[in-house]
């Protein structure tokens, strides 16, 4: 398992340039939703939906977080892209054994309130066109036992282009409340995106 690193120079540069690509590449990005604040370490969930996923969460820790960032990347894509490794990613292998250990990493990150992590339930990459989601066990897995530790913060990632060239980004959120079990997070997650999705058709210029 390759755990994560903050390196001096890489991290706060990849900060710097995750602004500059939003301001080059989306016309606005909007927030909906609120974060209120209550002093525990924030784990993130969201629409995994394609490379830029990883910099909109770093967009959600510089502008509203403000705790030190942490995510869970494939073993194979972190190996390939050693980069994100000096910028809070830490490995997960679904076929090996390690699994086990980089869910323990997981827990115990969020055992510090000035940590934030963000995973993605579903495992894996989806199309922007899926609408329903299905989570795997290891969320349920990193959250035992921290019920109270633990801030869950639920987003939609939403882009539409409307009358301008570049897309706009829409960052939903929403605070979870219920209990940490797999299948009520699933179905707070589906509904919160359901409820999502209604507010974007509406969209117009």
């Amino acid at each position: 398992m390759l755990r994560s690193k903050h390196h001096f120079f890489i991290y706060p540069f990849f900060q710097h340039y995750t602004r500059w690509l939003l301001k080059r590449h989306f016309h606005a990005v909007t927030t909906e939703g609120s974060f209120a604040d209550e002093g525990k370490a924030v784990l993130l969930i969201g629409n995994h939906i394609g490379w830029w996923d990883g910099f909109w969460a770093m967009y959600l820790k510089l502008e509203l977080l403000k705790r030190k960032f942490y995510f869970m990347m494939q073993e194979d894509q972190l190996l390939r892209f050693r980069f994100f490794n000096y910028t809070g990613a830490f490995s997960v292998n679904k076929r090996s054994r390690e699994i086990i250990e980089s869910l323990q990493y997981a827990s115990q990150l969020l055992d510090d309130p000035g940590n934030m992590l963000l995973i993605y339930p579903q495992g894996s990459l989806q199309s922007l066109y899926c609408t329903r989601f299905r989570f795997g066990k290891g969320l349920e897995r990193i959250l035992h036992g921290r019920e109270e530790r633990v801030q869950l913060l639920m987003s939609v990632n939403m882009i539409d282009y409307l009358a301008h060239p570049k897309p706009s980004l829409y960052i939903y959120l929403c605070a979870y409340r219920g209990e940490f079990s797999r299948v009520s997070m699933e179905e707070a997650y589906n509904d919160f995106y359901a409820d999502c999705l209604t507010v974007q058709k509406a969209r117009t210029e």
